[in-house]
């Protein structure tokens, strides 16, 4: 149960910085509704969980060459994020696609694109496997059962966080109006497109 605790506070922190990922799971709750807002933060946390099982598990050899692919993982996660920011500028008001109800197919492209987009910064397992360190907690001992109760409160602590994020914001929903939601988009757009531009001369420089 410790372990578990301590993992959940850990995902919660690493979760909670707004950074893209906040941004388009903040987006789309405002425009797509509430569930389209969830099923981004679970692909988030679903990559949080699979970066705690590296550094829980001890599994330095895959994290190893995360970090070595890591220039081309950013350059694919920087291009991504540019594509990310046009759709979210072209997107229209929560008026407009509150008439159409959300699709299977529609929340799964919502889940696998924060899902991907986070797994596309390997550097995220430099923070997993510093906090573990530091606290005592990096795989290696053999004691699975630990590790695997830290990967569950890894994933519980950042769901939690997407959680009340796409809770709070769904509040907004339908409050504000359209022509607010057109400048809200687009200015998340450009957000998210500039974290894109900023990944890419990152790459470049690096």
């Amino acid at each position: 149960m410790l372990f578990w605790f301590k993992g959940m506070l850990i995902g919660f922190a690493i979760a909670a910085p707004v950074g893209p990922i906040g941004l388009l799971c903040i987006q789309r709750t405002l425009t797509r509704g509430h569930w389209s807002g969830v099923l981004s933060g679970l692909g988030a946390a679903s990559a949080d969980a699979v970066y705690g099982c590296i550094a829980g598990f001890g599994l330095a050899s895959l994290a190893g060459l995360l970090l070595a692919w890591q220039t081309e993982l950013r350059l694919i996660g920087g291009l991504f994020l540019l594509y990310l920011g046009w759709q979210t500028w072209l997107t229209p008001p929560a008026a407009e696609q509150a008439r159409v109800r959300p699709t299977r197919a529609g929340l799964l492209s919502d889940y696998l694109s924060t899902l991907g987009l986070t797994l596309t910064n390997p550097v995220t397992i430099l923070a997993f496997l510093g906090i573990f360190a530091g606290l005592g907690l990096a795989g290696g001992g053999g004691d699975f059962v630990a590790a695997a109760a830290l990967v569950v409160g890894v994933f519980s602590g950042s769901l939690l966080w997407w959680l009340l994020l796409a809770g709070g914001v769904g509040v907004l929903r339908g409050r504000l109006r359209p022509n607010v939601m057109v400048w809200i988009n687009r200015a998340s757009g450009l957000l998210i497109a500039g974290f894109g531009i900023w990944a890419l001369l990152a790459t470049v420089r690096g």
